[in-house]
């Protein structure tokens, strides 16, 4: 599977969607990574910690998301990401669709598959 990270856009957000720890996980397993560039230097994490551990840094996030199977992000996607979102692609982040209906539509719109943090649970019934 192809997984992207673009860099978050939201105001005042610095984190990132995926760690190099969790890069190289992925990778070993016969996954691969792209990272849009500069994507973690919010959170203390140059390209070249992606870069080492299996990553292609990519230069914007319209390369992210045109290609992209299994987009990893932190925060809701801002209606601009949401228009690039295709059918079959799939979003992991934070949604709180609840309380954004717009979001929700346009989600439901783009035909991707939307998979939001905060439903996910252990067999246990906790948050992972």
């Amino acid at each position: 599977m192809l997984v992207g990270v673009p860099k978050e856009i939201k105001d005042s957000e610095y984190r990132v969607g995926l760690v190099p720890s969790t890069v190289r996980e992925l990778t070993a397993n016969g996954h691969h990574v792209i990272v849009e560039q500069r994507a973690g230097l919010g959170a203390g994490l140059g390209d070249a910690d992606y870069e080492a551990v299996g990553a292609k840094i990519v230069p914007a996030a319209d390369e992210v998301y045109a290609r992209a199977e299994l987009i990893v992000k932190v925060k809701e996607p801002h209606a601009e990401e949401r228009k690039k979102l295709r059918p079959g692609q799939i979003l992991f982040t934070y949604l709180h669709l609840a309380a954004d209906p717009e979001q929700t539509a346009d989600l439901m719109a783009s035909g991707a598959i939307a998979i939001a943090y905060e439903t996910v649970t252990s067999p246990q019934g906790a948050l992972p």
